[in-house]
């Protein structure tokens, strides 16, 4: 288990010096805020937020024409100039805005400190959608080999929010894009992951949209959804041949996984399920010793 480095967990505040602003005309002092030519700023590739709200940009763009900048961008020097650690959206509103130069404070950190404060100060303005969230956090888990644990204690947040956001990324592609579009709340997502079909998963999302049901809602349909396929698998199962029922629970209980016998008109088959290649070994164990 880790702990958050540098106050990241703790927010922002800890990076940014507090107090009025004093700006150092050019003169990039680590930890202090300074005024630097808008040219030379450049954005991170790896920033986790990917979609910029049009009309809160130019929200933010008509506030800093009037005010001004209020909170400095995070920077790293980079190749003569400066790579923008947290404010992207900032420094893209100072930019229409017509600024020449806006303030910074230089850091120098490591690739995965980076994500997390990038990360960390999306979350902190309710900026990231949850897609870009989840995939924030599987960057860092591929990455650098972060653990969901380490994840949820370095960005403040709590481990099964770190679980169910990941989850998410299981979703066909066209409802991820509901999300990032705000079609679908989180909610309403994580809901529709109790369907095992894929295509009926994106039926449901879509029946959703067009009758704009409520997250409580959703779940009431696919509860009842779900319910209805139990009812027809009880039932489908009540009409088989009973002794293949029967012999199917006899090789269940000796083998310990479900089987499913499946009966055609000349011949048939015997299905035995495994989960992982332990179970596989034991599985295949059993049956070399059943002669």
């Amino acid at each position: 288990m880790i702990k958050a480095r540098g106050g990241l967990g703790k927010g922002l505040n800890a990076l940014i010096p507090q107090g009025d602003i004093q700006l150092q005309e050019e003169k990039p002092i680590k930890g202090e805020v300074f005024s630097v030519d808008i040219q030379k700023i450049r954005p991170n590739e790896n920033q986790p937020r990917k979609n910029f709200n049009q009309d809160k940009l130019d929200s933010l763009i008509s506030s800093i024409r009037i005010h001004g900048i209020i909170q400095p961008v995070i920077v790293r020097e980079l190749d003569g100039g400066y790579q923008l650690i947290a404010g992207e959206r900032r420094w893209k509103a100072a930019m229409q805005a017509g600024l020449k130069k806006m303030p910074c404070v230089v850091k120098e950190l490591e690739d995965r400190e980076r994500m997390e404060v990038a990360l960390i100060e999306n979350l902190q303005r309710e900026d990231l959608n949850s897609i870009e969230e989840a995939m924030a956090y599987k960057a860092l888990m591929d990455g650098h080999n972060l653990t969901q644990e380490q994840i949820s204690i370095a960005v403040g947040r709590s481990r099964p929010h770190v679980a169910n956001t990941l989850r998410l990324l299981h979703l066909p592609d066209i409802i991820q894009m509901m999300i990032v579009n705000q079609d679908l709340t989180s909610g309403h997502a994580r809901a529709i992951l109790a369907i095992e079909s894929q295509e009926l998963m994106i039926n449901t999302a879509k029946k959703i949209v067009v009758n704009n049901l409520s997250v409580r809602e959703t779940e009431a349909l696919i509860s009842e959804m779900m319910n209805k396929k139990k009812e027809n698998k009880n039932s489908a199962k009540k009409s088989r041949d009973s002794d293949l029922v029967c012999i199917e629970d006899i090789l269940k209980g000796s083998l310990g996984t479900k089987v499913i016998i499946v009966k055609g008109k000349k011949k048939g088959k015997i299905e035995i399920e495994y989960y992982g290649e332990e179970e596989l070994e034991r599985l295949v164990e059993i049956l070399q010793n059943a002669k």
